[in-house]
This record gives structure tokens, C-alpha cells and sequence, in this order.
């Protein structure tokens, strides 16, 4: 028997999970709740930690205010650590540049927060409204197998050998998208050449809700300041972000903590004072990858599946945020106006909204990049000029700062 449903969500990790909250209480004309189908390959509601690790992501200011739209910010403020202001700096030049909330009228530029602590919020935000609701359907853990596109409807088939059926389809399934392959769209992709090595650092000087981005030789350093609350020790904590060359960063791996902590402290420099404990530290290749196209028929790409960008501005989640803002919005006129959620002008509204902001924060991510992982004398010399000019001239510090927040 094939399942009818309004929307098909394939992934239930943040943009999944976040995009079937954002949508529960939406009602058609009529007054009913969307059916709502969330396919996951993870057993997600069993173990999150399959799904959500324990990676760091930097919240923007417009991210935290839409996720306390949602209602789930009251069971997050007191894990995310606010970040009040924002030095950037190139080690061993002059140029440095700083920016600060209370000059732009907030109390927080961003937060940071544990991937996995956001996504235990957001699973039981869902299941408890849900229990309300009762339009939320999961397969998991299940995959997308075969996708056919008919006129009124996507016709779905899962691992499981279940047959769905939806209005629209909506990809918040990652990088390597089902979804996206399926439909046959094209890929960009480009090799940066580099890795993040991850971890969560302890260091003898308390960060005061700054972060901190270093640019050294090797690559950008982003110290990132981590809560506390619920932990034993009183001992400050960053999440570390640091970028380097693929097989210095698998040196970094192989090393001591001792060793590892001497490194850090020789490029980062004393800013934090001693580095005296070191987590788990993680590699992740760094690739940008963007879709061609952002739909297709009866069929949108969300967040990941669209758009994989260098964390080096920590722009990556809460540009898909804005894309299921974006979706949500659009989906909402539709339903006030009785209109298919799954027709043309719908989807081809939310590929020309978006297209702007994807460029604009590529863009800006890539220039930032190129500009502090060469040692060419002459962007030595032009990005040092320019962090003095940005610090000095408020306009355009103001554009950098209102977009990295997420305005």
C-alpha cells in the first residue's frame, strides 16, 4: 500500500528535524495539519548520537532568534555560550580588527553550541508537539531508493520496500544527497586543499565570551568559546577550529596532548594563556560543493544537499537555516491561498530567493580563504591594510557584521 503524505522530508539530522518543527503547525485552508513523512537512515529517535555528534556549530544571531520563534531556544540559552565580541588577527603582522555586540545594539554577535546538544533540542521539541499533533510520521531508519516524478506527485520507494507518495519532496538528506543524485543534478565542486582539525581545548585564561580568529602560516585558527553549564569543571572552554594543510594535519593528529598543546600555543600565541587539556581531535577534509540547481520537480535541495561551504566563517548551518526559513515562508503563502505546495512558481520563488544569499556567503567564505591561507607578500601586505581599514571604518565593518549574523 503506498502512504500519501503533503511533504516528504528525506533526512531527519538539523535541517530535517528543524524543517519538520518549522512546518508541524502549519494548517491548510480547510484547518488541517500537513502529513508530514520524515525518512532518516539513522535510527535517530533510538540513538541521536549516530546522527548529532559532538561537533561545535557557531549559531548566528538571526539563527538563535528563529529557533526561539520555534520555542526550542528556552532549552538551548543556557548550553549555547554567547559570543560578545570577535577579534581577528594575523600572527605576526600588525592588522588586527575587532568587533563587538554592544556596538551593533546586541547582547550576543552569535552562540556556539555542541551539534548534539542542538540536536537532542530539536527531537524533542518534535516528538513532544507531535504528541499533540500527530502529523509526523518517521521511517528510520529507512533510505530513499527510487524517486518517481509524476505531474501531481512524487512517488518514493525505501530500502524498507515502502511506498510513499507527497505534493513535494523536500532533500535535507546532507552532502551526499539521494535526493539530488536521483534527480540527476550536476554538482560543482573544488578541492581546498585543506582540513579542519577539530577538538575542545581548556586554557588557564577565561575567554569572556570572545572568539578569536588567527590567521598563521599554516592556516586560520578559530577558537570558539564553549559553556560550562552541567560540567564539573570550572575550567574555560574553546572549541578549537584549525586549518591546515592535509598532511600537517594528519601530523597534529599522530602527536601527544603535550605535544599537540605545545604546537597550538607556538601558533596560536598567548592570548588564552596555557592550553591545559585537549579533547578527542577529529580531521575533516575541506570541499566546497554547490548543486546547479537548488529544485527540481516537486522537489527542493535544503542546506547541505545544496551547499557544503568552508567553515572558516561559520556560516555553513545557519546558511541552511535561512534556507528553510525561506521554504517555510513560501509553503505558508501557498497554504493561505490554497494553493499546491508542490507547484513551479513555489519552488522556482525559492531558488531566486536563495540564490543571492548562497552567493554572497560563498563568496565571502572563499575570498576569506584565499586571502589568509597565502603567503604571496602582496596579500600579506593587502589583507593586513585591510583588517586596519575594516576596524576603523564602521560602515563597512557594520555590512561584514549584520551578515555574519545572519541579516
Amino acid at each position: 500500500m503506498k502512504k500519501e503524505f503533503d511533504i516528504v522530508i528525506s533526512g531527519g539530522g538539523l535541517s530535517g528535524a528543524l524543517m519538520a518543527l518549522s512546518l508541524i503547525d502549519c494548517k491548510k485552508q480547510q484547518g488541517q495539519s500537513l502529513s508530514i513523512a520524515i525518512v532518516e537512515a539513522n535510527p535517530v529517535l533510538e540513538d541521536p548520537r549516530l546522527t548529532f555528534d559532538d561537533r561545535v556549530l557557531a549559531l548566528s544571531h538571526g539563527t538563535a532568534t528563529y529557533l526561539e520563534r520555534l520555542g526550542i531556544w528556552q532549552q538551548l540559552k543556557y548550553l549555547a555560550e554567547p559570543i560578545k565580541n570577535i577579534h581577528i588577527s594575523d600572527r605576526g603582522f600588525y592588522g588586527k580588527a575587532r568587533l563587538y555586540a554592544e556596538h551593533h545594539q546586541v547582547n550576543a554577535l552569535g552562540f556556539v553550541v555542541e551539534m548534539s546538544l542542538l540536536g537532542q533540542a530539536l527531537l524533542a521539541s518534535l516528538k513532544e508537539k507531535n504528541k499533540i499533533t500527530g502529523n509526523i510520521t518517521w521511517f528510520t531508519p529507512d533510505k530513499i531508493t527510487d524517486i518517481t516524478w509524476r505531474k501531481e506527485q512524487v512517488e518514493l520507494t525505501l530500502n524498507s520496500t515502502a511506498k510513499l507518495s507527497a505534493k513535494l519532496l523536500l532533500a535535507c538528506d546532507g552532502v551526499h544527497s539521494a535526493c539530488r543524485k536521483l534527480a540527476n543534478i550536476a554538482v560543482q565542486t573544488s578541492d581546498y586543499g585543506q582540513s579542519a582539525l577539530i577538538t575542545n581545548v581548556s586554557t588557564t585564561i577565561a575567554h569572556n565570551n570572545l572568539a578569536f580568529e588567527r590567521f598563521t602560516d599554516t592556516g586560520p585558527i578559530a577558537m570558539l568559546p564553549l559553556s560550562n553549564q552541567g560540567r564539573a569543571t570550572s575550567d574555560s572552554r574553546c572549541s578549537l577550529v584549525w586549518t591546515l594543510p592535509p598532511e600537517q594535519a594528519d601530523k597534529m593528529l599522530a602527536l601527544s596532548d603535550k605535544q599537540f598543546q605545545d604546537e597550538l600555543e607556538n601558533a596560536f600565541g598567548s592570548w588564552l594563556g596555557a592550553i591545559t587539556q585537549v579533547g578527542k581531535r577529529d580531521i575533516y577534509p575541506l570541499k566546497l560543493l554547490m548543486a546547479d540547481e537548488q529544485v527540481f520537480h516537486r522537489m527542493a535541495l535544503i542546506g547541505n544537499a545544496s551547499h557544503t561551504i568552508h567553515p572558516i566563517a561559520g556560516q555553513g548551518f545557519n546558511l541552511g537555516v535561512r534556507d528553510v526559513r525561506q521554504m517555510v515562508e513560501l509553503i505558508k503563502i501557498a497554504l493561505t491561498n490554497n494553493k499546491d505546495i508542490g507547484q513551479f512558481s513555489l519552488l522556482s520563488d525559492y531558488a531566486s530567493h536563495r540564490k543571492l544569499d548562497h552567493q554572497q556567503v560563498i563568496g565571502l567564505t572563499d575570498s576569506l580563504v584565499t586571502l589568509f591561507s597565502n603567503k604571496l607578500p602582496a596579500l600579506v601586505v593587502g589583507r593586513n591594510v585591510g583588517l586596519k581599514v575594516m576596524n576603523y571604518l564602521s560602515p563597512l565593518k557594520s555590512r561584514l557584521v549584520r551578515k555574519t549574523m545572519g541579516y
